[in-house]
Parts: C-alpha cells; sequence; structure tokens
C-alpha cells in the first residue's frame, strides 16, 4: 500500500509514523512544500514546545476549543493527551507539568520533540520530500492521484492532508474544488492593540487573575493578562481571542474591553475587602496599601486612573473615590483598536467543516481514503498546548486508515 501524508508539521508526522506503524509494509511519503519541518513546533511555546495540556480530565480538555469541541471529546476516548504523554516518554522524552497544566519537555527546548518525530520516521523508513508542494488531488478509481510541483505526478493507494490552516479561503480552493465545505477562515489567538490608551507604558506587567470581557457580547474570560507595549495579551486575552473569533471579526477588531483587574464579579465582596484593609491601615498611604496583590506599578495607574493622589493617606479617602477606585478595579474600560497575530504560530479559526469528516476514521466523507489532521480542519484551541492535542489525537486516528 502507497501512503501519503500532505504537510510536514506535527499533525503530518504523527498520522506518518502511525500509517508506517499500524501498516508495516506500506510506503509512507510526506510531502512538505517549503524546506522546513515541524516549522510550527520549533516556535510553540517561546522555542520550549507546549507539548499539550496536563489536565486530568477529557470533557475538561475539550473544553479547550471553541470549535470542535463535540467531535473532540469522542475522537480523545481513542488518543488523548495522556496518550501524549506516554507516547513520548515511551520514546525517551521526558516530560514536566507546570501548575498552568502546560505540558513541556524536560530539556525546555523544542528541539527535544523535533529530533524525536524525525527519529520516528527514519526508523520505520518514512520518506520525506521537502520543497514538493501538491497542486491538485484527483481521484482515480480506488486510488488518488498527487498532482506535484515540477509536473510530476503519483498514484497514491491512501492520502492525509494535514497542510495546516491557512488565513486566506484561496488556501482551501483546493479541497474546496473537490467538494468539501469551507468554513471561512478567521484568525484566533491574537492580542489586542490599543493604540491610544496610556496603558501600554506598563508593558511588561503582569494581573494574574484578571476577568476580561468585550462590551456588547456575552465573551469573557479569566486568567493573567499581560499588558504590552501595544495593547494586552496573556492567557485572559488570548482565550478571548479564540472564543470569539468569528464576533471580534464581524466587529472588525473596534471595540471596548472592560477588565476587573482583581478577578472577584461582586462589586460589594471588592469594596467591603478594599475598605477593610484601608481601615486596618488608616495611616498608611493609599499606593502603599495593596489589598489585592496587584503589581506596584499597575496600582499606582489605577489610583491615577481613579483620580487619587498616591500620597493620600487611607483614612482620608472620601466615599465618592472610595466608589471610583473599587469601580475602577472591577469595571476598568479600555478601546481596542486593531489585533496582533504571531506570524509564526498563527492559528485560524475555520477550515475544512467538520461535517465533511468522519470523525472515527478521519476519512473524507467525500472522497474515500482521503483523511485529514490537524489545523487544516475547523478546529482550534486556545493557547495551553491544546492545537498542539488536537493535531497528535487527529493523526493518530487518521495515521489508523481505517
Amino acid at each position: 500500500m502507497k501512503v501519503a501524508v500532505i504537510g510536514g508539521g506535527a499533525a503530518g508526522f504523527f498520522a506518518a509514523i502511525q500509517a508506517k506503524e499500524n501498516h508495516s509494509s506500506s510506503s509512507v511519503t510526506i510531502f512538505e512544500k517549503s524546506q522546513k519541518l515541524l516549522a510550527k513546533v520549533k516556535v510553540s511555546g517561546g522555542g520550549r514546545c507546549n507539548v499539550t495540556n496536563g489536565t486530568d480530565s477529557v470533557s475538561e480538555l475539550a473544553k479547550g476549543y471553541p470549535r470542535g469541541e463535540k467531535q473532540l471529546k469522542r475522537a480523545f476516548s481513542i488518543f488523548n493527551n495522556r496518550d501524549t504523554q506516554a507516547w513520548f516518554e515511551k520514546r525517551g522524552v521526558k516530560l514536566y507539568t507546570q501548575p498552568d497544566n502546560r505540558v513541556f519537555p524536560s530539556s525546555n527546548d523544542s528541539q527535544t520533540i523535533i529530533d524525536c518525530l524525525i527519529h520516528e520516521t527514519k526508523r520505520l523508513g518514512i520518506q520525506i520530500r521537502t520543497g514538493v508542494g501538491v497542486s491538485r488531488i484527483e481521484p482515480t478509481g480506488n486510488c488518488i492521484r498527487l498532482h506535484l510541483s515540477e509536473n510530476e505526478s503519483q498514484e497514491f493507494d491512501k492520502v492525509v492532508i494535514a497542510t495546516g490552516g491557512s488565513p486566506k479561503r484561496s488556501g482551501f480552493d483546493w479541497l474546496e474544488t473537490l467538494g468539501h465545505e469551507i468554513v471561512e477562515p478567521v484568525p484566533s489567538l491574537f492580542t489586542f492593540n490599543m493604540p491610544n490608551e496610556s496603558i501600554t507604558e506598563l508593558m511588561g506587567v503582569v494581573a494574574d487573575n484578571a476577568l476580561v470581557n468585550i462590551q456588547g457580547t456575552k465573551l469573557k474570560a479569566q486568567g493573567p493578562l499581560l499588558i504590552t507595549h501595544w495593547g494586552m495579551s496573556g492567557p485572559a486575552v488570548l482565550k478571548l481571542s479564540a472564543f470569539g473569533a468569528r464576533t471580534l471579526s464581524e466587529m472588525s477588531y473596534q471595540f471596548k474591553v472592560q477588565v476587573n483587574w482583581i478577578g472577584e464579579p461582586n462589586y460589594d465582596k471588592a469594596a467591603d475587602t478594599l475598605k477593610e484593609s484601608l481601615e486596618a491601615n488608616p495611616n498608611k498611604q493609599v499606593s502603599n496599601v495593596k489589598p489585592f496583590n496587584l503589581p506596584d506599578r499597575l496600582w499606582q495607574f489605577l489610583l491615577q486612573r481613579s483620580e487619587i493622589p498616591e500620597t493620600k493617606k487611607a483614612n482620608e479617602l472620601g466615599k465618592k473615590q472610595l466608589n471610583k477606585l473599587v469601580n475602577t478595579l472591577t469595571n476598568d474600560e479600555y478601546s481596542v483598536s486593531g489585533k496582533t497575530t504571531f506570524k509564526e504560530e498563527f492559528v485560524t479559526c475555520g477550515g475544512v467543516s467538520l461535517s465533511s469528516v468522519n470523525f472515527n476514521t478521519m476519512e473524507s466523507r467525500v472522497i474515500p481514503n482521503l483523511y485529514f489532521a490537524g489545523e487544516v480542519l475547523d478546529i482550534d484551541g486556545i493557547t495551553g498546548g491544546y492545537n498542539f492535542q488536537a493535531a497528535w489525537t487527529t493523526g493518530f486516528i487518521a495515521g489508523k486508515l481505517s
């Protein structure tokens, strides 16, 4: 049996390895149009590679996918995050889990993951051809003909498509012409640009547990928020951008974001905590009383924003000033104008529709013997190892070639 895998990323490598392990007598070839293999693995997690997420529950894991949750929950019964960790560790890659559940190689070097995957392809005798793209797929009876670069074409018994996401719909034209439904791609996992907000002066400051929501929508997320020189980032913002990918695209990335800096949704409770803290330190300057353990620079910025002088003593704060400060802490508002995406790690929502694929096998419902894996599908996850886990899971199932 001749097997082709189109795409030399995480999903493609995993599918090729599984295909060869499941069908040892078959010939398996990976086609990668660029000269780089596993490019996203290399840059992910700041070069450390966030392999997967360490959550204990499959249903919790599935909640990390704004698109694909239902289908992946089923797929995770076949291969999930625990299986991923066992797979790499069995092949000599030691992993560790951070308190936030992100899983990394103990080496803290993505090259460890790349070396493991390439070693497996060599051990199994999988052929890898770089600089060879596929321009067209042509079903011919029970086979599939691939039209490759430089007027070359080859026939294969089974083909796995793992070409990743595309920022433009035209990147999916070759799959749409075969009859697959394409969901319009839009960016997911991006940061918020705030060109007219002075908070950018606090670049590098992190609020550990912010509650963030988009005004006029039901979109909200909680977690660490990072202030950058262009606006806001961090897990809370990235999660919001993933779950709100389509809505925020429709808003042309012009909207207002409301920030609860202390992660306490109850206004009265926040007010009581602040009052108690001020009453316990009556002669201290307000700038030195930090009831919510916020970073110094952020606390001073929020006092300024509430028009409270830093030198003011705690017992000098009037009711009006107190209310204004609580409102700033729990319901601060900023204007967003645009987004910043990570070019090397771009994630899109959209792609081949989930209804076009049988998730028990990852086989196309339109073309027999054609399979899909990874971000080419309308699946995307929040930050924290979710996108790689979707790649490992769909690649593993596609590689069964069943």
